[in-house]
């Protein structure tokens, strides 16, 4: 699925690729990775990236693979316009560091139908960004980083929250006038199994602490169901 064609990420129907990766022509890297959070919703899913976890929340995320975290621009009232700068290793590739721009979803996705998704429930959060492979990527004129792309669209169900994962690496090498061979090289195959093995990993350790660590923080306007 090429990244013009993500829309039918606004559809709960199953797609193509729903775990796994391939190579596209261009020679950009998609990697698709769904996981379940039992117990969580889109609304909770979307504070915990507006929530900007610091170290020691981010390792929590991710035990084994998360290394630092940081933020830069933006604001605490959105996640959209901030940076993440994460370090973090790969299911054991050497530790990268990254910087995580998120962006407004209708950047890839057409407003009206976007909206429309939403209000009917087809998607309950939304969290897409553009990935520069350094704490300081290049950006273009108007201050966007230059790199790769992923999305996180979330769903919610009778249980919890279904998450599609979907990662463009080199998304921006073949306008700069990198050949698919180039970029296969950059990001190759093995590469691709680490980060699905590494975005299943992350999330499945997400869905573990969410809902609470959500309810402690809201525990004044969000109702809680005690066990017992």
């Amino acid at each position: 699925m090429d990244l013009n064609d993500v829309h039918a990420l606004l559809h709960p129907a199953p797609l193509a690729l729903e775990t796994g990766f391939e190579r596209l022509p261009s020679g950009v890297l998609h990697v698709a990775c769904r996981t379940d959070l039992p117990n969580c919703t889109g609304e909770m899913f979307e504070w915990w990236f507006r929530s900007r976890p610091d170290t020691e929340r981010y390792l929590m995320w991710h035990p084994v693979d998360h290394l630092a975290s940081g933020w830069a621009e933006g604001s605490a009232e959105t996640h959209i316009g901030s940076i993440h700068l994460a370090e973090e290793f790969f299911s054991g590739m050497p530790a990268e560091q990254l910087a995580i721009q998120f962006r407004d979803p209708r950047e890839f996705f057409e407003g009206r139908q976007y909206e429309a998704a939403r209000a009917e429930g087809r998607i309950s959060a939304a969290v897409c960004a553009r990935v520069g492979m350094s704490y300081a990527p290049p950006r273009t004129a108007d201050g966007a980083v230059i790199g790769g792309r992923l999305l996180h669209m979330g769903r919610d169900t009778a249980w919890g929250m279904t998450l599609r994962s979907h990662f463009y690496m080199g998304q921006d090498l073949p306008d700069a006038g990198h050949s698919p061979q180039e970029i296969a090289a950059l990001f190759p195959d093995a590469f691709a199994r680490a980060l699905l093995m590494h975005c299943y990993n992350e999330f499945t350790f997400l869905a573990q602490f969410l809902r609470s660590h959500y309810q402690a923080k809201h525990r004044d306007s969000v109702p809680v169901t005690l066990p017992w």
